[in-house]
């Protein structure tokens, strides 16, 4: 009888485990806001993005460009500097903001360098290796006219169980021949956390 219940309680122990231990996965819309941890999220990313881009393509060095050249301007984007106290992974962002300009139809966007590597060793390979109808030429490739940078900053304030974090995200637009910066776009994102 001692056996009997003693087993018992031990299978009843083991189901109340399994069934506490079980997960749920439930998908959402991308859209959708969920900030689990109040660290930097793929919402910041995405809202961030839009708004510089927004912010990048509606101000005057773009019609100034095209009236004084006659044709939409080329830009590359170079490196997003995470200098926050976080691990942010800046190509998420990178490629949102690329994206959207590409998307707007306004500008045009060049690879940037590493990729551009990997182009030209393929345009390379087609030299010898494709037939000449199909053969990618050199010296072909699209200048850009300006530089996207920027970096990612972030304050930590923290007291008891409260914690307010500030990010900071700059972005800078350069003229690659003169080196004149034409646009500047900032956006700030402010979270209080209570533990």
């Amino acid at each position: 009888m001692k056996k009997t219940i003693s087993t018992g309680v031990t299978l009843f122990v083991v189901i109340a485990i399994a069934l506490a231990c079980t997960r749920t996965v439930t998908r959402v819309d991308t859209d959708q806001t969920i900030d689990l941890s109040g660290r930097w999220n793929d919402t910041d990313s995405r809202l961030s993005a839009e708004e510089l881009s927004k912010d990048m393509l509606g101000r005057a060095w773009l019609p100034n460009f095209e009236k004084a050249k006659g044709k939409k301007p080329t830009f590359i984007v170079g490196v997003v500097t995470n200098k926050s106290h976080e691990h942010i992974e800046a190509e998420t962002f990178i490629k949102d903001i690329e994206r959207a300009c590409i998307n707007s139809g306004t500008v045009r966007v060049v690879q940037n360098s590493e990729l551009r590597e990997k182009i030209r060793m393929e345009r390379a390979d087609q030299q010898q290796f494709s037939s000449p109808e199909t053969t990618k030429k050199w010296g072909r490739e699209l200048g850009a006219d300006y530089m996207l940078f920027g970096t990612i900053n972030s304050i930590v304030d923290t007291y008891n169980k409260k914690q307010v974090t500030y990010y900071q995200i700059n972005l800078e637009l350069a003229d690659l021949e003169t080196n004149e910066l034409v646009w500047i776009g900032e956006k700030k994102i402010k979270k209080y956390i209570v533990n």
